[in-house]
């Protein structure tokens, strides 16, 4: 967590912030930790290191980022390992 940086606004997060928190879906089921956070012109894309061999990739948006919590360095994504 980068203290150097002016303090963010409800719901807006460091990209530096995000990665090394620990991403689940609302079952509970692990999908990985943040290994970097990518533009891709429409949105931010979370970067997944995992269990399973490629890595996830998870839009950074409302529609599939239930919760953040940047103190307990965890993050809930409406998503599938299988996707």
């Amino acid at each position: 967590i980068c203290s150097d940086f002016p303090a963010s606004a409800k719901d807006e997060y460091y990209w530096v912030d995000l990665v090394g928190c620990e991403v689940s879906n609302p079952r509970g089921e692990v999908l990985g930790v943040v290994d970097r956070v990518e533009d891709h012109g429409a949105h931010p894309i979370l970067l997944l290191a995992g269990p399973e061999p490629s890595a996830l990739m998870i839009p950074f948006v409302p529609e599939w980022i239930v919760e953040v919590d940047i103190a307990s360095r965890r993050i809930v994504a409406d998503w599938e390992a299988d996707f």
